[in-house]
C-alpha cells in the first residue's frame, strides 16, 4: 500500500481518485512514498528516506528544495495549465480595474450611505461622475511576457476584447505556439516589446534569468501611461524601482496579486491577496492533475510535468516486470545495467530512456522479476541514483 503525505487543504475531488485499497492518505504518514502540497514550504525539513516523488497542486515550486530532492532521485510534479484559466480571468479584471476607475467609484458610492433622497444621489452622482471617467481596453496593446498555457489564454482573450496582442518568450515550445492565436505579433526581444505596450502582464516563473526583470531600466523603455501587471511571482518585479516610477509618472500604474510594505496605501497601486488561483474550479482541477500524476509514477514509473526530470512514459507490457532507474547524466550506466541483465540472461522486452540536464531517467519492462542479487548488483552500479522494482 502507498503511503501519501498531504499538506494544505487538498480538493477532496483529487484525493477521492486514490483507491483506499492501494492508499492510505494523511496529514499524519511517517514514511510516505509520495508528497502532495500546495503552499508549504519544504525548505529546511527533513526529507523522509521513503520519499519517491512529490505532487504539487499549483505551478509554482518555490517551496520545494528542487536540488536536494533532485540529487536523491525524487521527482518532483507540478500541475501547469491547471489554474491557467483563474488566473487569466483575473489578469483580465485587473486590466479593466486599471483602465476604469472602478475601486474609487465604489469607494465614493459608499461615502453616500447617510442620504436617503434618491433623486438628490441620483443629481449628485451625476455631477461626480466626471472623477471616474476612464478608458476603454479595445484598440490599446497588451504585452504579454510568457506565452505559456496562463500568457496565450490571456493573449487570445485580450484579442477578443478588441486589443492588440504583441507577446514574447523565447522558450516558447510546440505545444504552446499551436495554442496561441496567429493575431498575436512575436517580439524579438523584451526591449521591443515593452516599447509598444499599454499594458504589460507578465507570465514567466520566478528563477534567477527572471528575478527583477521589470527594472529601472527596462521600466524607462515603457510609455509612461502603461500599466504593469503582476500575477506570476513577486521577484520578477524589482518593487523599489516599480514605486520609484509611480512617484516620478513614469508608469501610470501597477497592480499586482504580492502585496508588500511599500505597496499599501499606494493610489497607482492595486494589490490583491495571492488570489489568482484562488477559485474552487482552479484548487480541483490542481488536486485532480496533481494526483494523477502521483498515482501514475507510483503505480507505473511514468512522469508527466516534472520540473526536475524528463517526461517519460511507456504503456505497460503484459505480464511484465517493471523497473525504473535514475542515474546521473554520463555515458555507459543504461549499458552497464544491459549487460548485467543479459548475463543473468533476463530478457529486456521493452525499455525508454530519456534525460533532462543532470539526470537520466529510464523504464524497462523485463519478461521475468530480477532476482534479488540482481537487483542488488544494479543498484551497486557506479552513477546509479535510485531504482524501483514495480511488479504487478
Amino acid at each position: 500500500m502507498f503511503q501519501i503525505r498531504t499538506y494544505n487543504k487538498i480538493s477532496l475531488k483529487g484525493l477521492k481518485r486514490f483507491d483506499e485499497n492501494a492508499y492510505r492518505v494523511g496529514e499524519d504518514i511517517g514514511q510516505p512514498d509520495g508528497m502532495l502540497l500546495r503552499s508549504h514550504k519544504l525548505h529546511g525539513e527533513a526529507i523522509p528516506d521513503s520519499l519517491l516523488a512529490v505532487a504539487r497542486a499549483g505551478a509554482g515550486v518555490n517551496n520545494i528544495p528542487i536540488d536536494e530532492y533532485t540529487k536523491k532521485g525524487i521527482v518532483v510534479f507540478n500541475t501547469p495549465g491547471a489554474n491557467a484559466n483563474a488566473v487569466k480571468e483575473l489578469v483580465i479584471a485587473g486590466m479593466l480595474l486599471s483602465s476604469r476607475d472602478i475601486l474609487a467609484g465604489r469607494e465614493y458610492v459608499s461615502t453616500l450611505s447617510e442620504m436617503d433622497d434618491a433623486a438628490e444621489m441620483s443629481k449628485l452622482l451625476e455631477r461626480q461622475k466626471k472623477h471616474f471617467a476612464g478608458s476603454e481596453l479595445t484598440g490599446k496593446t497588451l504585452g504579454v511576457v510568457g506565452l505559456g498555457a496562463i500568457g496565450s489564454m490571456i493573449a487570445n482573450t485580450a484579442l477578443a476584447l478588441g486589443m492588440d496582442v504583441v507577446g514574447y518568450d523565447p522558450a516558447l515550445s510546440v505545444e504552446a505556439a499551436w495554442r496561441l492565436s496567429s493575431q498575436v505579433k512575436r517580439m524579438e526581444s523584451l526591449q521591443a516589446l515593452l516599447a509598444e505596450v499599454d499594458y504589460l502582464t507578465l507570465h514567466v516563473p520566478a528563477i534567477d534569468a527572471t528575478r527583477g526583470l521589470i527594472n529601472a531600466d527596462t521600466i524607462k523603455l515603457m510609455k509612461p501611461h502603461a500599466a504593469v501587471l503582476n500575477f506570476a511571482r513577486e521577484s520578477i518585479v524589482d518593487t523599489k524601482a516599480m514605486l520609484e516610477a509611480l512617484h516620478a509618472g513614469a508608469l501610470r500604474q501597477y497592480v499586482c496579486d504580492f502585496p508588500v510594505p511599500g505597496l499599501i496605501g499606494n493610489s497607482k497601486v492595486i494589490a490583491l491577496p495571492h488570489i489568482g488561483a484562488s477559485t474552487a474550479e482552479a484548487e480541483e482541477n490542481c488536486a485532480i492533475m496533481a494526483v494523477k500524476q502521483l498515482k501514475d509514477y507510483l503505480e507505473n514509473g511514468n512522469i508527466e510535468n516534472s520540473v526536475n526530470f524528463p517526461a517519460t512514459a511507456m504503456a505497460r507490457t503484459p505480464g511484465a516486470c517493471r523497473i525504473t532507474f535514475t542515474n546521473a547524466n554520463v555515458a555507459g550506466v543504461l549499458g552497464h545495467v544491459l549487460t548485467l541483465l543479459a548475463d543473468k540472461k533476463v530478457n529486456v522486452l521493452d525499455m525508454v530512456n530519456k534525460s533532462r540536464s543532470d539526470v537520466a531517467y529510464n523504464i524497462l519492462d523485463l519478461a521475468e522479476r530480477p532476482k534479488d542479487d540482481v537487483i542488488a548488483a544494479i543498484r551497486a552500479v557506479e552513477d546509479l541514483i535510485s531504482l524501483r522494482v514495480i511488479c504487478d
